[in-house]
């Protein structure tokens, strides 16, 4: 039933995604930019970690694309809410898990394809990484749409209109982006901005990352990301239907 019901809601909103094919692509265009004019500035340069420049930046673009995208997808159920669609999916049969679950699977399905399209870019400009690597970064990109979305759809049940909703996203995000060194490595910066950045859990998601597109898999930012992944995933899912279940959505 629960299998049923989420592809359903899935199966609609991924048949909106694909008559708006230009919004996908668009949701591309951050990432694209600082990996066609801010890389090409690292190449050669000393930052401080394993592997090139390009294994360096690309994992943390891909998980700012995850970042933004997942963290954003709350406004499309404020829309809803406001046009009556909500109110009426309340008095469907379908799971109240599986209204949550169909969304956030539509916005990680279209975050990983457009994962894809920024490592296939990636790699005309010169990046090398091993197949398993780009790999895991993928699963790392899928947990964190996951959980984001998750989170984001949450917060958008409680809140009315996109004037509140989007500046108290941009509250969390933008500080988490700058401290979790998604653009250059941490250790670049001085001591004590370091150590903060250890508080931010996206910093053990770059981190493993980075890991991964050197083909090292056996270390302990590798556990500490995926543990920091999985983790987020169950609390932000448990969280979400909670709040749907509660809400009537």
């Amino acid at each position: 039933m629960l299998l049923h019901d989420t592809a359903l809601v899935f199966g609609r909103y991924a048949r909106q995604t694909l008559r708006s094919r230009f919004a996908v692509l668009l949701g591309l265009l951050m990432p694209l930019l600082h990996l066609l004019f801010f890389g090409p500035l690292l190449t050669g340069l000393p930052l401080g970690g394993r592997g090139s420049s390009w294994q360096i930046l690309v994992p943390g673009l891909l998980l700012q694309l995850a970042l933004f995208g997942a963290a954003f997808a709350g406004f499309m159920i404020i829309v809803e809410k406001n046009l009556g669609i909500v109110e009426r999916m309340r008095v469907t049969p379908v799971s109240r898990l599986a209204l949550l679950l169909g969304r956030v699977l539509r916005d990680t399905a279209v975050l990983v394809v457009q994962s894809v399209l920024l490592v296939v870019a990636a790699l005309v400009m010169g990046l090398r990484a091993p197949i398993w690597g780009i790999l895991a970064g993928f699963a790392f990109v899928a947990l964190l749409a996951l959980s984001l979305a998750s989170l984001s759809y949450a917060a958008a049940m409680r809140v009315r209109t996109p004037q509140e909703f989007g500046p108290a996203v941009n509250a969390l995000i933008m500080p988490s982006m700058l401290l979790s060194g998604l653009m250059l490595p941490m250790s670049l910066g001085p001591r004590w901005l370091d150590v903060l950045s250890h508080a931010v859990p996206f910093r053990y998601l770059v981190d493993a990352m980075r890991d991964a597109y050197v083909g090292a898999y056996a270390t302990g930012s590798m556990l500490y990301g995926a543990l920091v992944a999985l983790g987020l995933a169950a609390v932000a899912v448990t969280v979400g239907t909670r709040v749907f279940v509660r809400a009537g959505a």
